[in-house]
C-alpha cells in the first residue's frame, strides 16, 4: 500500500515500515513531506502495533529543505516550524512504539525526527547532529527540547552550540541511540525488535510509553501517581492473563 509521493509504506504483521523516498535531496524535509506524513499518522490503522522509520539511499534525513526555507520571511518560518513540531508531536504521541532505523545522515530536522521516535537503532555509518548554528539558525522542530532530555544538558548544549556531528559510536555512548549494527543488518534488527515488542502485552507496552513520556513532564510525584493507576488498571485483564500464563508455563493470549 502506498499512495504517497515521498513515503514508501508497507504494513505487515502489525508492523508499519515507513521509508522516506527523496534520495536525490538526501530525504530533506519539505512541506509536502509534512502533509503526507501527518496524513498517514492521523489515519494510522489500529492493526499497527509498531512503526519503523528509515530513509532511502545514504541518508536517513539530512535536514530540512534549505532551498524551501531560504526565501521565507519570519511569519512563513514560524508556520514551517509549527507544522514540523505538530507532525513530530503526532509521531511522539502515538500509542504504539516507534523505532528510528537510522541508515545514514540524521542532521538537523533528521536528527529531530529520530529524537521524536521512541527507540533509535543506527547503522555504523550513521551520523547525527544539529548543525543549524552554522547557518545562523537554531533547530525548529523541538530539537532544543528533546536533545537535553535524551543526552543531558551539557552534551546537548555542546552539540547544539557547536553544530558538530557525532558518529554512531558516540551517539551510542551518550545515549542518543540504543544499538549500532552493520548497515546490511539495520532493517532486520529493527524488525526483530518490533516483533519482540509485539510479543509483549499490547496494553502494557502502550502504558509504558504513556507513563514514561507523561512522567517526564509531570515530575516524580505526579508521575509515580500515574504509574500506580496504570499498573493497577491491568489487573483483571491483560496483566492477569500474563501472570496466569507465566504460572501455567504457556504463552499468553493477549486477545
Amino acid at each position: 500500500m502506498n499512495t504517497y509521493s515521498l513515503l514508501r509504506i508497507t504494513e505487515e504483521e502489525g508492523i508499519s515500515q515507513v521509508v522516506i523516498t527523496r534520495p536525490e535531496a538526501m530525504n530533506a524535509l519539505n512541506s509536502e513531506f509534512f502533509v503526507e506524513f501527518g496524513e498517514y499518522l492521523t489515519n494510522l490503522s489500529s492493526d499497527i502495533r509498531v512503526m519503523i522509520i528509515t530513509g532511502e539511499g545514504k541518508a536517513f534525513v539530512a535536514g530540512a529543505d534549505i532551498s524551501e526555507m531560504v526565501n521565507m520571511d519570519q511569519e512563513q518560518a514560524l508556520d514551517f516550524s509549527n507544522t514540523g513540531q505538530e507532525v513530530f508531536l503526532l509521531l511522539q504521541d502515538l500509542e504504539i512504539p516507534v523505532i528510528a532505523a537510522v541508515n545514514g545522515f540524521a542532521l538537523g530536522g533528521g536528527c529531530e525526527l529520530a529524537m521524536a521516535c521512541d527507540i533509535r537503532l543506527a547503522s555504523n555509518k550513521a551520523k547525527f547532529g544539529q548543525p543549524e548554528v552554522s547557518l545562523g539558525l537554531i533547530p525548529g522542530y523541538a530539537g532544543t527540547q528533546r536533545m537535553p532530555r535524551l543526552i543531558g544538558l551539557g552534551n546537548a548544549l555542546y552539540y547544539l552550540m557547536t553544530g558538530d556531528y557525532m558518529n554512531a559510536g558516540e551517539a551510542l555512548r551518550i545515549g542518543l541511540v540504543q544499538k549500532v549494527v552493520e548497515p546490511d543488518n539495520l532493517l532486520d534488527e529493527a524488525h526483530s525488535l518490533a516483533k519482540k515488542i509485539i510479543s509483549r502485552g499490547p496494553a502494557a507496552v502502550a502504558k509504558v510509553k504513556k507513563v514514561v513520556r507523561e512522567g517526564l513532564v509531570l515530575g516524580m510525584q505526579a508521575g509515580s501517581e500515574l504509574e500506580k493507576n496504570e499498573f493497577s488498571s491491568l489487573f483483571g485483564n491483560e496483566g492477569t492473563e500474563g501472570m496466569k500464563a507465566f504460572l501455567e508455563k504457556r504463552k499468553p493470549d493477549w486477545n
